[in-house]
């Protein structure tokens, strides 16, 4: 048997001895698991395994006994990665350690996020297993992006000094080698001059400094990379250049080790790779540094002091000593530090930042105001609700970084090819120097080295790691700054790829804010009895069109008693007793199951449905009483991004619980192609499976029942305006409030991964392509070898290119804006949340 290995995992849930018990049997029943012992105190389990696996397996059996063990994560940095073969390995290492449940390295941020069972392993493990592997890791004590700014420019300033130095070495080198064969008469006049010995003396001593000076990095890094059996591009570099300098030097002081037809020197290609190398790696850190710029434009918003009132004084403090409760002063132009509610004072707020809108905002007492944003012209008070990480810009910036983070489905492919990309070009220099040893024509030595230092200096697969993380951090980047956030990186792949885009109504197709328009009383009834009787029972709910009936019976000034006994009916109405009357007020679908005769108010319910209004029914101790309209406006830019979404190719559907003829109402006007009507929460769920044979389903919502469907879509996009509820259970978030912010998401998905694609294309293409050009495919037909000078060129421009694409997405303009309102929707025929 194996040796064990003792491991204790944190597990939530325990209340008691009988939990203690169950969790004890579970895991002793496990195959490879021995010596139990579950501490309710310290709810925790400890237990032997045989095998770092079983860990995996003891935490899927707690997890569905109930007790689930704690998950914990970790971002460290990691340095020294430099190609899609390093993130590989480091993927590899973290993977390995007992208790690690998902990795995602990405290269372009030099970050490693960690996924593992709390207790099975700690971040201080996690680091040294990648730091074993070659790859230094630490656990940063703020992972603030700005930290990793200032990272990414520190190290290009390192480098371009590096660069400089190195530039200043190689030029005299490559003059006296180069200068030859580019100016007539230069060789002549070295010979008579220093003499040719002189020469490759002189290169000799210029190239060592360039490679034991800037480009001792690559040799510290690729060798021992090298000789534990994990090579990667630095590898590849070092091993290249050691060629020809190591050639160059039994040329230069030990000739007569060489035939004369082969006797030269390459020293110059030795120096001028790891100029352009370095050169490559300095363009690489500015880029990657501006790949950050919406994380840094974003932290830039928040506030650093604020004025608070304590002790009836106001006095000046830093934005982390606030906290909620505190009465916040905000004069003219300033930035609001926190989120809050107005206490007193108005003034207009620009809230761009967070919607998109470029309008201010009017605020008064009683109004929701969000850190971050900009003050008007007047002054006001607000009380502090929610700070430090609760606020939503806080949430917000999290949200990006989280996605830029994200490794999406395309790239496990990008992983499994590059892993062992490095190795096999190795074999691919050896064969190559082989054959041109045995099949070249003379000198076939020399041949044989500049095809094999080629191939190994042009394959480099740096481009291939930085192709898809650099076009995520970009694209999600400019995404939040149109208002869309990505929660989930795979909804950046998935959303471009939908057929169907299904819209709730309320709150995501209409405002969600309801008016009474009809209210026609049964057998003669006077109007304000059963408005008042129907308004005192809606008094208790939060409904939308609740609210609506009480606001008119308000403002008809019609005074109403406490209701008593109320009930809310899921999806259909409420119940409740009113100054001694049994008040029910609901839908048809109620009113029939409750026995209810609807036939005397049949004509007057079909009108108000034909002309587009939810039509709702009241009953008075059993006997119905009035039928009730309510109308629901169009957001004014539904119709419009609709019609977007038909341009895009997209399919349109809506979900609602209202009636067929209301929700038909609503299709006509906005252009709506399909329409499911009538369902109940929990029927909104099924309608997506009936979309899907249509193919991939988007959907869109902003109330807590639509929670379950945001989950259950193969792309779930919340509204902004919505609950925290339906925003949890989203893939993406609007932050705008309207459906321009689909079109826009769509669009951002759509570029993004065209250029993904695009990087993918010329990076695997480039290598594809390059590589039996360098191996010296071409030099029979057309006697064409490849330079390894012009190898290094275009190895470091490959990786130039696909960050100069990526950083194209941040000129992403939104599909819809201010300029794209379309028309407002004025007809009154609109329905209300039934939802």
């Amino acid at each position: 048997m194996r040796d064990q290995a003792h491991v204790t995992l944190s597990v939530e849930g325990m209340s008691c001895a009988s939990c203690v018990g169950r969790v004890d049997r579970a895991l002793a029943a496990l195959d490879g698991v021995g010596d139990v012992s579950v501490n309710l105190a310290s709810e925790t389990a400890r237990f032997a395994v045989d095998g770092p696996e079983r860990i995996a397996l003891a935490a899927d059996r707690l997890d569905d006994l109930g007790y689930p063990a704690r998950r914990a994560s970790v971002t460290l940095n990691v340095e020294a990665m430099s190609c899609a073969s390093c993130v590989g390995r480091v993927d590899r290492a973290l993977s390995a350690v007992p208790g690690v449940l998902e990795v995602n390295v990405n290269l372009a941020s030099e970050t490693a996020s960690v996924t593992y069972l709390d207790g099975a392993t700690d971040p201080a493990a996690l680091a040294a297993a990648a730091t074993a592997a070659g790859y230094p890791a630490e656990i940063p004590d703020s992972d603030a992006p700005e930290d990793r700014s200032a990272r990414k420019d520190a190290e290009a300033r390192g480098l371009a000094r590096r660069l400089a130095l190195a530039a200043i070495l190689a030029l005299p080198v490559f003059a006296l080698e180069m200068g030859s064969h580019l100016i007539p008469g230069v060789h002549a006049l070295i010979a008579d001059t220093i003499g040719l010995q002189a020469s490759w003396i002189v290169q000799f001593a210029l190239t060592t400094a360039v490679l034991i000076g800037p480009g001792r990095m690559f040799y510290a890094k690729g060798i021992p990379a090298l000789l534990k059996g994990a090579p990667d591009m630095n590898s590849l570099v070092a091993v290249g250049t050691g060629a020809a300098y190591g050639y160059s030097v039994v040329a230069t002081f030990l000739p007569g080790l060489l035939p004369d037809a082969v006797r030269a020197v390459y020293f110059e290609a030795a120096a001028v790779i790891v100029v352009l190398i370095l050169l490559g790696r300095f363009l690489e850190a500015r880029a990657k540094g501006r790949t950050g710029a919406a994380i840094r434009k974003l932290i830039g918003l928040q506030a650093r002091t604020a004025r608070v009132l304590r002790d009836g004084e106001t006095v000046e403090l830093p934005i982390d000593q606030i906290v909620a409760g505190d009465i916040l002063i905000v004069r003219p132009g300033e930035r609001i530090a926190t989120d809050g509610e107005v206490t007193e004072g108005t003034s207009r707020v620009d809230e761009s930042m967070i919607t998109g809108e470029p309008m201010p905002v009017a605020k008064a007492a009683g109004d929701p105001v969000t850190g971050g944003t900009v003050n008007g012209t007047g002054s006001f008070r607000f009380r502090a609700t929610r700070v430090g990480a609760e606020t939503t810009l806080a949430q917000i910036i999290r949200m990006v970084e989280e996605a830029q983070g994200a490794k999406l489905p395309i790239q496990s492919m990008v992983d499994r090819i590059t892993l062992w990309f490095v190795p096999a070009v190795m074999g691919v220099a050896a064969l190559t120097c082989l054959s041109w040893l045995v099949f070249g024509p003379s000198p076939a030595l020399t041949l044989a080295l500049v095809a094999g230092v080629s191939v190994l200096i042009i394959a480099c697969p740096c481009a291939m790691g930085l192709a898809t993380p650099t076009s995520i951090m970009v694209g999600t980047g400019r995404a939040a700054e149109m208002g869309v956030l990505f929660r989930k990186g795979d909804a950046l792949q998935a959303l471009g790829a939908v057929d169907v885009v299904a819209l709730d109504k309320t709150g995501t197709v209409t405002e969600g804010q309801p008016e009474l328009t009809d209210l026609e009383p049964a057998d003669g009834g006077a109007r304000a009895t059963v408005l008042a009787l129907v308004a005192a029972a809606e008094e208790n709910s939060e409904h939308p069109i609740a609210r609506a009936i009480v606001r008119a019976a308000h403002a008809e000034g019609v005074a109403h008693e406490r209701a008593e006994s109320f009930e809310s009916i899921t999806g259909q109405g409420v119940r409740a007793r009113v100054a001694g009357h049994d008040v029910l007020i609901g839908s048809d679908r109620l009113m029939q199951r409750q026995g209810i005769d609807l036939a005397m108010l049949a004509d007057a319910e079909a009108d108000i449905a034909r002309r587009g209004r939810t039509a709702l029914f009241a009953a008075i101790d059993g006997r119905i009483a009035a039928v009730i309209g309510v109308a629901d406006p169009v957001k004014p830019f539904s119709a419009a991004a609709i019609a977007a979404l038909h341009e895009l190719g997209h399919k349109v559907a809506m979900i609602t619980g209202d009636k067929r003829e209301t929700a038909e109402a609503i299709a006509r006007e906005t252009g709506i192609d399909h329409v499911v009507a009538g369902v109940l929460p929990d029927g909104k769920v099924a309608a997506l499976d009936d979309l899907r044979a249509q193919g991939r389903v988007a959907f869109v919502g902003d109330g807590i029942n639509d929670a379950p469907a945001l989950a259950h879509a193969d792309v779930g996009i919340a509204i902004g305006t919505g609950t925290d509820v339906a925003i949890e259970s989203a893939d993406v978030v609007l932050m705008s409030g309207d459906l321009r912010g689909v079109v826009n998401a769509v669009e951002v998905s759509r570029r993004t991964m065209r250029n993904i694609r695009q990087n993918l294309f010329w990076a695997f293409g480039y290598n594809t392509a390059l590589i039996p050009v360098a191996a010296g495919v071409l030099y029979p037909a057309l006697g064409v070898l490849l330079s390894p000078i012009l190898a290094a060129g275009a190895m470091a421009l490959s990786s130039v290119f696909v960050l100069t694409n990526a950083l194209r997405l941040r000129r992403i303009a939104p599909l819809m804006h201010e300029g794209h309102a379309g028309r407002r929707m004025q007809s009154p025929a609109i329905p209300a949340p039934a939802e």
